[in-house]
């Protein structure tokens, strides 16, 4: 009876409890594994928890919140465990597959990447229509957002006249709220007709100028004059900054750049500026004689329309690209150039292709002049053309000749795999340029800090 109890008792287990031993173990194992504190962990196994901690925030973010399932990551991320969306995560970082081979980093193009395009010229801005209005748009600064953002009014100049024009018709039509007074409630009106400007194009320093010389006028408006009378005389302030910033200084520049005319010279421009308009023009009215090399450079074809001018006045006029400037430069006496603005420590900035014209000329000893009035000073100092551009709209847009095929089949688009840049200004250095011509008179580009005091001002 003893011997059948001894046999009994050193029977095998149950199959159950064999089943039940290899998961057991392995429990406990991941247990005693989570349940380690920093400093009974290895080196090895807390770089393994970090990434594995990485692995499942990057998760989280890329799949985003889900119901009922954000706890649940939350705790396998502070336990350290590895969620299921991990292994997609890794795949896309570079990780290694399921044969530990390494992938190579793979990355979902969006429709956002798409119309943003390269994402290092992202803060370009983009030539686009103005996104629905916020706040009490007037017609006239919509019309002109549509204009702007077409590209249907060009140009520093011209885009400075057409604001302060619409700004008098948005004056005109304010009316001021009661228990408030003119000087104070216009600029918050004037703020949002602003914002929709600058979101059909991005502020050029001429009209960033012309608004603050217009705010320092309403601000400084007397209170005890009647509301019409006050506006009146607004729009009066407007009309004498025009005539006098603009107008009367491009009639100064015009005199003082065509003394450096002579007959026989070969005066070369680029793209098309309204101010060397008005002194080839006002040159030749004057009776010199002299030829004209337009050199002009795609998408905007803007030379086209200088030398459509140029011809009906007569003016023996040569038209060329730009990759082919090195041909004439040096039958060239004289480069004429205009600027969008100019900086305190003389860099001009310009219609894209000026850098090169202005880098060809001092190769080869010929004189760089830019013609440039006072208020498109600017006082930033700008060292390059990458940190504030723009993107010129694609196609030829001002081609004004005819053509046998239509401008589509001529126009190179954007592709799955291609992607049309087009910045619009660029940045020559002052060692590129010999003189600026403004209405003060000719400076050379190191006296930019003069101008003020020739304006009696302390400041720009």
């Amino acid at each position: 009876m003893s011997a059948t109890a001894t046999i009994t008792m050193i029977a095998p287990p149950s199959k159950s409890t064999i089943k039940l031993a290899p998961a057991q173990s392995h429990a406990e194992a991941s247990s005693s594994q989570a349940s380690k504190s920093q400093k009974q962990m290895t080196k090895a196994e807390r770089r393994e928890q970090q990434e594995r901690q990485r692995a499942a925030k990057a998760a989280n973010k890329a799949s985003g919140p889900q119901p009922g399932g954000s706890n649940q990551n939350s705790a396998q991320a502070k336990k350290g465990a590895p969620p299921a969306a991990s292994t997609s995560a890794s795949v896309k970082k570079g990780g290694k597959g399921p044969d530990g081979k390494p992938m190579k980093e793979t990355k979902e193009m969006t429709s956002d990447d798409s119309a943003r395009g390269l994402r290092i010229f992202s803060h370009f801005g983009l030539p686009k229509p103005p996104g629905p209005s916020k706040g009490d748009i007037h017609p006239a600064i919509i019309r002109l957002g549509l204009q702007f953002s077409e590209f249907k009014i060009a140009g520093a100049n011209a885009r400075c006249i057409a604001t302060l024009t619409a700004f008098k018709t948005v004056i005109q039509d304010y009316v001021t709220p009661p228990n408030n007074t003119l000087s104070r409630h216009l600029l918050t009106h004037l703020s949002p007709q602003i914002t929709h400007l600058v979101s059909a194009r991005p502020m050029s320093v001429t009209m960033g100028n012309a608004i603050r010389e217009l705010k320092l006028e309403i601000s400084g408006s007397d209170i005890d004059l009647p509301e019409q009378d006050a506006k009146n005389l607004l729009c009066q302030k407007i009309d004498d900054y025009i005539s006098e910033r603009i107008i009367i200084a491009d009639q100064v520049i015009q005199e003082t750049a065509g003394t450096k005319i002579k007959d026989g010279d070969v005066i070369l421009t680029y793209a098309r500026s309204s101010v060397v308009e008005q002194v080839l023009v006002g040159a030749w009215d004057d009776g010199k004689r002299f030829s004209v090399v337009v050199v002009d450079s795609r998408p905007m074809l803007e030379g086209k329309k200088l030398l459509s001018v140029l011809s009906a006045m007569d003016i023996p006029c040569t038209y060329l690209l730009l990759p082919s400037i090195g041909s004439v430069i040096t039958e060239v006496s004289t480069v004429l150039v205009g600027a969008h603005s100019l900086h305190s420590n003389g860099a001009v900035f310009s219609r894209a292709g000026t850098a090169l014209v202005a880098m060809m000329a001092k190769q080869h000893s010929v004189p760089v002049v830019v013609c440039c009035e006072t208020y498109k000073f600017a006082e930033t100092i700008q060292l390059d053309s990458f940190t504030k551009n723009e993107l010129a709209p694609a196609g030829d847009i001002f081609s004004s000749f005819p053509l046998i095929r239509s401008k589509d089949t001529l126009t190179l688009n954007k592709q799955p795999n291609l992607e049309i840049l087009n910045p619009l200004y660029d940045l020559t250095p002052p060692s590129s340029i010999t003189a600026v011509v403004t209405e003060v008179g000719v400076i050379p580009p190191s006296s930019i800090s003069s101008i003020p005091l020739a304006l009696g001002r302390t400041t720009l």
